[in-house]
């Protein structure tokens, strides 16, 4: 008897396992009239819908459910052209938080989010977002490549205010989705709430975020029959006007352009920008690069930033090389010299093609062409000009094939392909990639390897790379274990990012952190790690470093602080400082810190601040480093925020590369040096409604470095020998640098139909580089404004025009004839 009563217990713990894991379900019905984004629900179907209510909260505590008046009801419809939904979220309007936003910009405002994955497949969602303001926001997501908010559909929105909280009607075009044509569909859903005031999330189905991606966790949405994807065929004609004037020369121009999407199949999309324009891209961050890796910067232009999640598996693609500085080198005569040297090359057109099918395997096609680039040169004798090839014509062409399976995993085939028309640099790259989790979702493994090969006109050289890691994922408490590996030919420049090569590290990581609040913290995590590194090639040690970092969140006022600790011990060996191949550069004991604090953005005055520093203990060094960041941002109200930064960075008795003597065999000459940097920047928004806004960012770089008369020649043995000679006795120019940057960007955006946008700018920029290490801050601004100003003002008019719309016009004038 005490066994049957026993199982029978445990049966029905089982049971209600069972219960507790299955998901919501929704029934949806069609509508017969479409209702009007309007705010209101008065429209007949929404009398009848059925209700998803009963949220339950997930951040900072798990399990809450929300007192009843402040429930959230949503009703959902569609009809043969969109999926209709309606929320009420009910709450005290004095506590409703809604701060107007740019488009994609959460700010300090409530939100209602509609989640849809039409595969229901757990891992490739569409994210719809609309704010207590009115503010949209979308995304594409995935367990791989987390959120995605370069993407932009166009969809409709409306939010109404009302006495007990607020209401969001939400239309979402088929246009915007990716499905199948299937007679009767399941669709995985997700209602998301937050309470901006408390930084509290609800969603309808429950999540568990101790294990598991979040789309594990959605609902489904039944009933959906015979509807059928459109012709997805979206055109984005745009018209740009420029005047650009610089050192008293003034330019203008007009340019006519087209964007096109359009739906291959039901799952598969075609994107083409076609005579592309970027002249409203924004201005690149520069700074001072001292180092031995190339400086490089975010991607700015659009058609580069949205829809590129798939091929940004095994970060093979860095689309700044689309466009980027000319390749090729210039061969310039004794009594010859450079007119003009192009920074860019003009990207003729570009196109991608990807989708996914409903057995989970993504497609992805990108293709790009550049036109050929020229330099002309001038003979100083004669004044006969001549060009010369730096850029040839030139095809970037990357291929992906990504298949997804149990809800959390996937194998990648990758192939990237730079093609130059003639006595050019060519390459290619292939990856093979594997994320994959277990069933229960505690733990995954990580795989990849990659093969380069580069045709340069020295021949072919072929490179090797793999990378694997293996972690527990679910839990307080987590681990992994990982190992990077590249040999010195692995090269994948031509269309990716690695700024080294040559490389066999190891890690181990060890974290904790918290799913429910204590007692004073809503959150908290700490982290621990240690690093080892040696050279492919010689198989030799570089060095080894541990540390540990760790981040908070205060339960009553919301602040975040954290900090880190960062410990280099005993000798490491730096051998890329040195700038020539098998040389080393020994440096000792070196520990950094920093920690940090973000105050709660909800207040009108919040403030970020940093502050940190570097030593090293070292015999005969006594170098040393520390920086501080103030950033006070201040909400006057809804409309307007201004954020102030201010960061300072000093360096002293530093130790690094600064040129090759030719005077004496070749010698690597390192030098001693002092560097400050300063940098200014304001940024500012004001937004009349969703629709119009303004924006101001202005941004002050200053940095100068200045070598001591301590000048040392690099060792075979790695180590510094000082001489007593200076630069000028090495037959060396100054090392010492004064830098300066000045940017200004002023725009207006109107987005005054679904889609279409106009769009002003102007912009400034002033630059400065010289030797003066002597002048300061105040005096390197004067001077910077002594060099002559850019000044740019663009004019565009983009308009968003869909196929189905057109197609119901004529449609309509056919009817009235």
């Amino acid at each position: 008897m005490k066994f049957r009563s026993l199982l029978i217990l445990v049966l029905i713990f089982q049971s209600l396992a069972l219960i507790a894991q299955e998901k919501k379900k929704l029934q949806i019905e069609r509508a017969t009239i479409a209702p009007k984004i309007d705010g209101i629900l008065d429209d007949e179907v929404w009398t009848s819908a059925e209700i998803a209510t009963d949220f339950i909260q997930f951040r900072p505590e798990v399990g809450n459910r929300l007192p009843e008046d402040q429930r959230t009801e949503v009703k959902v419809t569609y009809d043969d052209h969109a999926i209709y939904v309606a929320a009420y979220l009910f709450d005290n309007p004095e506590n409703i938080m809604k701060q107007l936003t740019s488009r994609d910009n959460f700010g300090q405002a409530d939100f209602f989010g509609l989640i849809l994955n039409p595969n229901n497949d757990a891992q490739n969602d569409a994210e719809f977002f609309v704010f207590a303001s009115g503010t949209q926001a979308d995304a594409v997501a995935s367990p791989s490549n987390g959120e995605d908010f370069g993407w932009n559909a166009v969809w409709d929105s409306a939010v109404k205010l009302t006495n007990d909280g607020w209401i969001v009607e939400i239309k979402i075009p088929y246009r915007a989705l990716r499905f199948s044509n299937q007679e009767v569909q399941t669709w995985g859903v997700q209602f998301h709430r937050q309470f901006r005031r408390n930084r509290s999330r609800y969603t309808w189905n429950p999540i568990d975020i101790t294990k598991g991606n979040i789309g594990l966790y959605h609902g489904e949405l039944i009933g959906l029959k015979n509807i059928e994807p459109p012709i997805r065929l979206a055109l984005y004609p745009f018209s740009t006007g420029i005047v650009n004037s610089f050192d008293s020369d003034t330019e203008t121009d007009v340019k006519f352009g087209l964007d096109v999407k359009y739906g291959i199949t039901e799952n598969f999309t075609l994107d083409m920008t076609l005579v592309p324009d970027f002249s409203q891209a924004g201005f690149d961050n520069l700074s001072l690069n001292l180092g031995p890796f190339e400086q490089t910067f975010s991607e700015q232009r659009q058609f580069f930033t949205e829809g590129v999640d798939l091929f940004n598996k095994g970060n093979l693609f860095f689309s700044r090389r689309v466009g980027s500085r000319p390749t090729g080198g210039v061969n310039v005569s004794e009594n010859e010299e450079l007119l003009e040297h192009p920074s860019t090359v003009k990207v003729l057109n570009a196109a991608k093609i990807s989708g996914r099918t409903k057995r989970g395997l993504g497609v992805g096609f990108f293709n790009a062409v550049t036109e050929k680039t020229y330099v002309t040169i001038r003979n100083s004798e004669t004044g006969a000009l001549r060009k010369e090839v730096v850029e040839p014509l030139s095809n970037y062409n990357i291929m992906v094939l990504d298949q997804q399976f149990n809800q959390n995993s996937s194998v990648s085939l990758i192939n990237t392909n730079v093609t130059r028309n003639g006595h050019f640099r060519d390459g290619n790259v292939t990856g093979l990639l594997a994320d994959i989790s277990n069933k229960r979702n505690t733990y995954n493994i990580i795989g990849e390897a990659k093969m380069s090969n580069v045709n340069r006109l020295d021949g072919v050289s072929t490179g090797i790379s793999t990378f694997f890691l293996a972690r527990k994922i679910h839990g307080n408490y987590r681990y992994s274990f990982d190992h990077s590996y590249a040999d010195t030919e692995y090269d994948i420049n031509d269309l990716g990012l690695i700024f080294r090569n040559n490389y066999n590290n190891f890690g181990i990581d060890f974290n904790y952190r918290t799913f429910e609040p204590t007692k004073k913290l809503n959150n908290y995590f700490w982290n621990a790690y240690v690093n080892y590194t040696r050279l492919a090639d010689p198989n030799v040690y570089t060095g080894m470093s541990f540390g540990i970092s760790a981040d908070a969140q205060t339960k009553e006022s919301l602040h975040n602080f954290g900090g880190n600790i960062n410990i280099q011990a005993g000798k490491q060996f730096d051998y890329f400082e040195p700038r020539k191949p098998g040389e080393f550069f020994i440096y000792e004991n070196r520990i950094n810190s920093n920690i940090w604090l973000s105050s709660n953005y909800n207040n009108t005055f919040a403030i970020d601040a940093n502050i940190g520093g570097v030593v090293f203990f070292e015999n005969n060094r006594d170098t040393s480093e520390y920086w501080f960041g103030l950033n006070p941002r201040v909400r006057f109200n809804d409309k307007f925020l201004v954020v102030y930064s201010f960061d300072y960075n000093d360096v002293f008795k530093d130790r690094g590369y600064a040129n090759n003597s030719n005077s004496l065999d070749d010698e690597i000459v390192f030098g001693q040096r002092n560097q400050t940097t300063i940098v200014n920047r304001i940024t500012g928004t004001y937004n009349f409604n969703p629709l119009h806004s303004l924006g101001l960012t202005f941004r002050n770089y200053w940095s100068v470095v200045d070598y001591e008369n301590d000048v040392y020649l690099l060792q075979d043995n790695g180590r510094l020998l000082k001489t007593e000679n200076s630069f000028e006795d090495l037959g060396l120019d100054s090392s010492n640098i004064n830098y300066s940057t000045w940017n200004l960007d002023f725009n207006y955006t109107w987005q005054f139909a679904p889609g279409s946008f106009l769009t002003a700018l102007y912009r400034n920029q002033l630059f400065n580089s010289d030797d003066v290490s002597e002048r300061g801050f105040g005096d390197s601004v004067s001077t910077l404004f002594e060099q002559p100003i850019l000044h740019s003002f663009s004019l565009r008019l983009q308009y968003f025009i869909d196929y189905n719309d057109l197609k119901n016009v004529f449609k309509k004038n056919d009817k009235s004839a």
